[in-house]
């Protein structure tokens, strides 16, 4: 077993112990792999494995433990996101990867690489991808349209000109495209 087949499964392991259901997670990172794979022609093995740790331990860092509203939401994504990046780095460290991997995975997972970087932006377009395709639907019956379309422009401003052409050619259904084309249009 290769170095990076070791450490792709510790961190599956450690999506399993999630105790909130690992399935969904192990789910979302085959996704946002998926995607990788589709947006870049050779993804490194950093790339790769920091697809594979997103959303890496999210339960660890109760939203609740953070104030309602837009500060207090983005002060626990960015603790998520630190933790994800140590996490990542001591299960890929603890299972033989190489350190400079690791480390890169670390910064991708906790975004402290430049959005200017090609595999950032990768890892960005992803996941968008990822949150149009297969949780968007929910989203919108969940939130009102106008918060819906906001959501949608932010998302879209994350994106690359090769995310967004991806995102083009996504099957939504036709209520979804509407907002989607409200949104950007």
């Amino acid at each position: 077993m290769s170095e990076i087949d070791r450490a792709r499964g510790a961190l599956d392991a450690a999506h399993r112990a999630d105790p909130e259901g690992f399935s969904g997670e192990l789910r979302y990172v085959d996704c946002v792999q998926g995607w990788i794979g589709r947006l870049v022609a050779a993804p490194s093995p950093a790339l790769q494995l920091a697809a594979r740790a997103q959303h890496l331990e999210r339960w660890a860092i109760p939203r609740s433990e953070y104030p309602e509203g837009r500060g207090g939401y983005l002060r626990w994504r960015a603790a998520v996101h630190e933790r994800q990046g140590q996490r990542a780095r001591r299960i890929l460290v603890d299972a033989g990867c190489d350190t400079v991997i690791a480390d890169r995975v670390a910064a991708l997972v906790s975004k402290k690489v430049p959005r200017e970087d090609p595999e950032a932006q990768a890892l960005e377009d992803a996941a968008c991808l990822v949150f149009l395709e297969t949780e968007f639907a929910d989203f919108a019956r969940q939130h009102p349209r106008a918060k819906t379309i906001d959501v949608l422009r932010k998302t879209w401003r994350k994106m690359s000109g090769a995310g967004r052409e991806a995102a083009g050619g996504l099957s939504l259904p036709e209520e979804l495209a509407a907002l989607v084309r409200e949104a950007v249009g």
